[in-house]
């Protein structure tokens, strides 16, 4: 005959017996009561669990036993937590199943404590929270994994960003620059990953398609290299009036519509120095710097991805140069990576910081080659 108040015997309860103190060791409710909310927090606990389980908590009295036993009714955990008397014994019910706790049950099944002829309580029947303080050193694991595991998940997004409006940006400049260049292609692929390319406020993992923007872009970008040299393997000078890229000497025609450089003079910093003090380029341009065009090239690349406008290039061009331009993109770039890193987040709105930069370079209150220099310096030490 089945005993009034039984309940089935589960692995969850036995795994629970099986946790005990440290020989000695006492706890208080302020301990008992941490461990509680690191495990919610290691466990993501729904409300009514944390809800539940803060009540068992709060419930102990801190008596030097060996084990944690607290023996509440259910009709003091519903009148305590304003759940309906169902919802309570599910919570208990899930709370034994995550090993939280495990029950001790009486003959009757009911929980109550066992006092001695003078009146101390001595032992009890109801739940034992054993198991949540001898995990403790179990949460503190999974919480800094579940930090890591965000903050990858952040940055992975940042990147698939990033590469997202390069290749966004590309087919733009492919379909004005070089309308005759075919692109239905590149962009029937965009739509594809667009299509199963997972959100930020969803639970789907970006690096299953980064990959994939990443060889997705390195096709653009060099459908929009092939289109600008006419399809040759060498460099030449775009002649498009009005573009960044637009060389200009004291032999070209000085019309009003013409952009013209002030190319300033800079400390001949080596490729090599821009690569240590910005190593973010290397997650974000393809290739390697190793001469002082591909600056330029990054740079251009790159604007984009910080989200400066188009005419914030041409009024840094203008004011700076087209070179000194391309290391302010790339410093604001590894700037606004390092804040992001840092949590931080003071640079809010990188386009508009790199537009600010150009303005007070140009009023000669602002180095770029300095920065560099004490971006480096920062990273060696």
């Amino acid at each position: 005959m089945v005993q009034t108040g039984s309940r089935p015997l589960t692995r969850a309860a036995l795994a629970g017996r099986r946790r005990a103190l440290d020989d000695g060791r006492t706890v208080t409710r302020r301990e008992l009561s941490a461990s509680a909310r690191e495990a919610a927090k290691a466990l993501s606990l729904r409300p009514a669990l944390r809800l539940v389980l803060s009540e068992l908590v709060a419930a102990w009295g801190e008596q030097a036993w060996s084990r944690l036993i607290v023996w509440p009714s259910n009709e003091y955990l519903v009148s305590r937590t304003g759940l309906s008397e169902r919802a309570v014994r599910y919570a208990l019910r899930d709370l034994v199943a995550l090993e939280l706790m495990t029950p001790k049950d009486s003959a009757n099944g009911k929980r109550y404590a066992i006092r001695a002829p003078d009146g101390a309580i001595v032992d009890a029947f109801g739940f034992d929270l054993t198991p949540l303080y001898a995990r403790r050193g179990e949460w503190a694991t999974a919480i800094k994994a579940r930090a890591e595991e965000l903050e990858r998940r952040r940055r992975a997004f940042d990147l698939l960003t990033i590469h997202q409006r390069a290749v966004a940006e590309a087919l733009r400049a492919l379909a004005s620059r070089y309308p005759e260049t075919p692109i239905a292609d590149l962009a029937e692929v965009r739509a594809s990953l667009e299509a199963s390319s997972p959100s930020r406020r969803g639970s789907g993992d970006p690096t299953f398609v980064l990959e994939a923007w990443v060889e997705l872009r390195q096709m653009v970008e060099e459908r929009f290299y092939a289109a600008g040299n006419d399809g040759k393997p060498c460099r030449h000078n775009e002649t498009n009036n009005g573009s960044p890229s637009e060389s200009w000497s004291k032999s070209s025609p000085g019309t009003v519509g013409a952009v013209r450089y002030i190319e300033r003079p800079t400390v001949g910093l080596q490729p090599s120095l821009v690569m240590e003090a910005c190593p973010v380029v290397r997650d974000l341009v393809s290739g390697e710097i190793r001469e002082e065009h591909d600056i330029l090239d990054a740079g251009r690349q790159l604007r984009a991805s910080i989200g400066a406008h188009q005419s914030a290039w041409v009024e840094a061009c203008k004011a700076l140069g087209p070179h000194q331009a391309a290391l302010l993109v790339l410093i604001v770039a590894q700037l606004h990576d390092d804040d992001v890193s840092s949590g931080q987040n003071r640079i809010r709105n990188p386009g508009g910081y790199f537009r600010r930069l150009v303005r007070l370079a140009a009023e000669d209150r602002y180095s770029p080659e300095a920065e560099l220099l004490a971006m480096r310096r920062r990273r060696l030490t």
